[in-house]
C-alpha cells in the first residue's frame, strides 16, 4: 500500500528523535535559596543523649526546649541511655531480662515489653540497640498518645512531667525532673 505524502511526512517525523535540550544556565545574579532547618543540639551530651535528641526531632514536631530536655529527663532516670538495661542494672540482650523493666524508658508491663520485640521483628532492628529502641519509643501508641502535649510549646518543664508521668507511668519519681532541668541549660538553638 502506498501512502499519500503528506500522511508519510507526518509518520516520518512522529518517529524522529527528539533532539536533546541542555538546561538553561541561571543567571549569574540569581541566588540560591537553601533552608537549613534549625534544631536542638546537645554538645555536652553523650553519643546516646544525642542520637535520641536528633531521632526525637526527627521523628515528631517537639519544638520546645523544656519538652525534649523532659522527655531526656526521664529517659535518664530510666536508663541513663543505656539501651541494654534490665531493671536492677544488668547489662543484657533483650531475651535475658526475665523481670522488671528493659531498656531506655525500662519497658516494664509485658504488652509493653513484647511490643518492644514484635517491633524488632516486623522491622528487622535487634531490640537491645539503641537505635531500635528509640524508632520503638517514638512509634509506640503510649508515647503517641500524649505527643500532642509534648507538640505544644512555651510550657514549663513541670507542665511536661505530667504526660511524661502518663507516657512512663513511673512508681519512682527520682531526679528526673532535676535531670530534665539540667538538660534544658545543655540544650543549644543551631
Amino acid at each position: 500500500m502506498i501512502l499519500p505524502a503528506s500522511i508519510a511526512t507526518v509518520i516520518a517525523l512522529s518517529y524522529a528523535p527528539t533532539p536533546f535540550l541542555q538546561p538553561e544556565e541561571p543567571e549569574s545574579s540569581a541566588e540560591v535559596h537553601v533552608e537549613v532547618k534549625k534544631t536542638w543540639i546537645c554538645p555536652d551530651c553523650s553519643e546516646n543523649e544525642q542520637y535520641v535528641l536528633e531521632e526525637l526531632q526527627r521523628g515528631t514536631k517537639i519544638t520546645d526546649r523544656n519538652a525534649l530536655a523532659t522527655i531526656m529527663g526521664n529517659i535518664k532516670q530510666e536508663s541513663k541511655f543505656i539501651p541494654n538495661i534490665c531493671e536492677g542494672g544488668s547489662r543484657v540482650p533483650y531475651d535475658d531480662c526475665n523481670r522488671g523493666g528493659y531498656g531506655l524508658i525500662q519497658w516494664t508491663s509485658t504488652q509493653r515489653y513484647l511490643g518492644l520485640g514484635y517491633f524488632a521483628r516486623k522491622y528487622e532492628c535487634d531490640p537491645s540497640t539503641l537505635e531500635c529502641q528509640t524508632r520503638y519509643m517514638i512509634n509506640e501508641s503510649i508515647f503517641q498518645k500524649v505527643l500532642p502535649r509534648f507538640e505544644g510549646s512555651g510550657q514549663t518543664v513541670a507542665y511536661y512531667m505530667k504526660p511524661a508521668y502518663y507516657w512512663l507511668g513511673w512508681g519512682i519519681t527520682g531526679p528526673r525532673q532535676t535531670y530534665a532541668y539540667e538538660f534544658t541549660k545543655k540544650l543549644r538553638w543551631a
